[in-house]
Parts: structure tokens; sequence; C-alpha cells
């Protein structure tokens, strides 16, 4: 791989604030500026959702009743949208970038120690964070912080309150002071404290464990704003110990800058928009969080989570506010989610060979529906990349994964529904797997656990048991194909 090819490429596209990437967006006829006086309370989103259905623009809403600060959302809205963010022509684009990489870094893990590899890449340190002084979000400082003079939603009827909903949430391992950045919704308490909604099997709750046990206070900062590549970051799966940062930098091919905050000693992204600086204390009793219009378009439910204390928030100077809304797709998140399929494709490639494409459909919220083609050479080899699946990270919690043969363009749903509707007998290619399932589900009996089903409807051979020929697509023939392509226009069907 040509990697000073990649990183000049990556450097020229690279945004370096959230207000850069806005100014681009209205470059390309991508955002709507809107004047009128609106409301954070259901308003915004009620006119967000319509704009979003129609894959409509970003929206700068500049009038927030209650609030001086202006509110940017649906800025990921678009696979066009979604490609800025990433500094790419193309999601695509990206993901060929991506694969190239990874390419080059297996080839490189044959001569190296795996648990060496990445610190011994000499062109990495060119993507490490870079910790600054003096930085854009510290320009305004305090110390007397107020959530409600920020222009939080409240997004559905049902919500529990308002909610951060785009926040880039920083910890840090108390043990190797390594630090974390996720993305967890975050309810508005009062005006110094939120909820701190992070699931069990995220980074914030592992690290609010070992502080829990050492009877130590959390550090927590939260970032709204910035580079959007830093923004998509802190929802990318992304394997354990690979910094959220570290990727950002890749994706936007200069180092974040970072600054120490005020309050604690964690390292916040510079160019951020706001920072709120703050704590959880293990020691304090959870409290109810919720109820929350999810983006699996139903309400999840109350749950007891930690509270996060503001002990300061800082600002840029004529700051703008992200948000994002979710709810019945597709909605902005559904390009994010798309976009980490792409991305991510080439190393589930690596991790299991005979896999050659993934569509994760908006309807299935990534979690509940995953759709895979596969070079099946083998009896029992579907089963074998299901269990493969299942082991891997966040995809141990998609419910239900629908197994095709290498040569079905499984991005056409309609394809894909007439193979799985005539392919499969249910007592061999239903497959039931007990395990773990994502908090949001509420269709399983037990909360986080429950079954999962893979359908194999890939073509069946004498290894499958099948005793039966197996019959051929109707497909027409190459040469009346071209024969017709070459006289459409005689027959006036344009």
């Amino acid at each position: 791989m040509d990697v000073s090819s990649s990183l000049s490429y990556n450097s020229a596209m690279a945004y370096k604030n959230l207000q850069d990437f806005i100014s681009d967006l209205e470059k390309n006829n991508e955002l709507i500026r809107i004047s009128a006086e609106v409301d954070s309370n259901l308003e915004i989103t009620e006119i967000t959702d319509r704009i979003s259905k129609e894959l409509g623009p970003a929206l700068l809403f500049e009038n927030v009743k209650g609030s001086e600060y202006p509110v940017l959302i649906n800025a990921f809205g678009s696979y066009k949208r979604m490609a800025m963010a990433l500094g790419a022509e193309s999601i695509d684009a990206k993901a060929a970038e991506m694969e190239d990489l990874i390419d080059w870094g297996f080839s490189q893990m044959r001569k190296l120690d795996v648990l060496s590899f990445f610190p011994k890449m000499k062109w990495a340190r060119l993507f490490l964070p870079h910790k600054v002084n003096n930085a854009p979000c510290q320009q305004v400082v305090d110390h007397d912080p107020d959530l409600r003079k920020l222009p939080v939603l409240t997004c559905w009827p049902g919500d529990g309150g308002p909610f951060f909903t785009l926040p880039m949430v920083i910890t840090k391992d108390p043990e190797s002071g390594a630090q974390n950045m996720g993305m967890y919704r975050m309810q508005v308490f009062d005006k110094n404290s939120t909820g701190m909604h992070w699931h069990l099997h995220k980074d914030g709750a592992h690290f609010y464990q070992k502080y829990k046990e050492r009877g130590e206070q959390m550090p927590v900062s939260v970032a709204l704003g910035g580079d959007p590549a830093v923004t998509y970051s802190a929802t990318a799966p992304l394997p354990e110990g690979i910094s959220e940062l570290f990727f950002a930098g890749y994706l936007r091919g200069k180092p974040v800058e970072t600054v120490k905050c005020i309050t604690n000693d964690l390292e916040v992204p510079a160019q951020a928009e706001f920072i709120i600086e703050g704590y959880v204390d293990p020691s304090e009793p959870l409290r109810k969080e919720g109820p929350f219009g999810d983006h699996t378009g139903y309400y999840s439910l109350t749950g007891d989570y930690p509270v996060f204390h503001v002990t300061c928030i800082t600002h840029r100077k004529n700051p703008i506010y992200p948000a994002t809304i979710v709810g019945q797709p597709p909605m902005e998140d559904c390009y994010m989610a798309k976009a980490t399929e792409r991305l991510f494709l080439p190393l589930l490639k690596k991790l299991v060979p005979e896999i050659v494409d993934l569509n994760f459909p908006l309807e299935g919220v990534f979690h509940n529906c995953a759709i895979i083609s596969i070079r099946k050479r083998y009896a029992g080899q579907v089963h074998k990349v299901l269990n493969a699946l299942w082991g891997l990270g966040q995809m141990m919690y998609t419910k239900m994964i629908i197994v095709l043969d290498h040569d079905v363009d499984i991005q056409n749903i309609s394809v894909v529904m007439w193979k799985v509707f005539n392919n499969i007998d249910a007592s061999r290619d239903l497959i039931l797997s007990e395990g773990p399932l994502d908090v949001l589900d509420h269709a399983s009996p037990r909360p986080r656990f429950g079954t999962r089903i893979g359908i194999d409807a890939t073509r069946k051979g004498i290894f499958d048991g099948h005793e039966r020929e197996w019959p051929e697509d109707i497909t027409m023939s190459h040469d009346m194909i071209e024969q017709v392509t070459r006289r459409w226009k005689e027959f006036g069907l344009d």
C-alpha cells in the first residue's frame, strides 16, 4: 500500500471543525438555514423527520426558542453527506482505501507480533492525537454551568425529557490510562446533571466498574461538534485497544488536536463546539432514565443508569449545537450505520474469509438483521459462518442473519427475499442460537438475552444432504440480451 498517497488524499479533504463542514455543505447545496423561531421541544423533531424521510438536506435552525445557540441536524443524513463527512468522494471510495490499509496491515502482521503491530507502524504516529495548550473549545469558560441554556432536544412525546443525542463521551481506563470515546445518549435531569446511558458492553461501562471497585470518582467529559470524522469515530465498532481519536486521525489524514480539560485530566477534541466537563460517582445510587424514542423505531423503556455531574462547560465563541434524532427508519443514523457497514466489511472479510458482501438493511436498525453472501464449498459452512459472526464484538447482538450465495446481489432486497422465500426448508435451514441481544431489543422474553436466528438461503447440494437436483435460476442467454440491447431504440420503449 502506498501510505503517502493515501495521506495526501485524506489531508486535502479534512475539515478543521464543524463550522468548516457547514460551510462546505452550504457550498454544495446540502444545507438549508431556517431563521423562523422553532422549539427544541418536539417541533425540531417533526420538521427534521419530514425532511429526513424525503432524503432532504441538513438543517441549521438559527433561532431556537429559549437558547442563543443555533442547532445543526441531519448533517449526516444522506450517502453524499456521509461521504463528505469522511472526506471522500463516496463511502465506497473510503471503504476501498480502508481495504488497501487492511490488506497491507495483514501482510505485515505475518512478520510482526500481533500485539506490537500498531505501535511498530511508523506511519501510525502521523495519526496520533496532537496536544495543544490553547483551543477554540475553551474560548469561553463557564464555572457555573447550566445545561438548560443549551437547546437540548426533547425528541418524541413519550420521552422522559430532553436528551443529548450526538455526544462524544470521553472516559479513561483507571488502570492503563487509555482514553475511550463513545456515543451514549444523555437525559438532562437538571441544570448540572444528566443520565449516562452506557450499555454493559461499552468501554465506558467497563471503566465505570473499575472505578467502582477502586472506590474512586470517574472523570467524564463530553464533546459536542468538531470535525464530522471525529463525531463518526465515536460510533465506530473499533477493535478493543484502538483509539477512536487515532481512527479519526486516519479518516481525516491529520491528527486530531486535543486539549486538557479545566476541571479533570481528560484530553478532549480542541476543535469541538462545546465541552461539558464533570464526573460520575460510582458510589451514588443509579437513577431512572428514559423512556426514549430510539433508533429501533420504538421507545426504549426506563432503566437505572449512573448520573453524570457537570462541573464546567466550555465552548468556542458563537458555537453551534449539533444534534440528531432517531426513530422509525430511514433517518440520519441509518447513513452512519451504512458507512460502518462499508468501512468495516474489509476487516470482516479478513476474519471470515468466505464472506463476499454484507448488507445491514435500514429496516433492520443495524443489530436486528444482517444479510451476507458467501462462497460455499463444504458441508456446515453456513453454520461455521453464523457462529463466527455471532462471536465477533457487536455482531453478537445480530438477531437475524440471512446467508446467500456469492453471486446473489444482496443489496437488492427483492432478490434477497425471492431467494429466502424459495430456497429454505424450515427443519434444515432455520438455525437457532441462544446468546446476548442488544438491550434495546424489546421482543426477547429476558433483557439482553434471547434466541437469534440464521437463515440458510444458499443453494443446496449433496454435501448438504439434499437428495434432489437443485434447479437453475431462469436467465436469458447473453447473445439475446446483447441483441435486444442493440435494437432497443427500434422498439420505441425508452
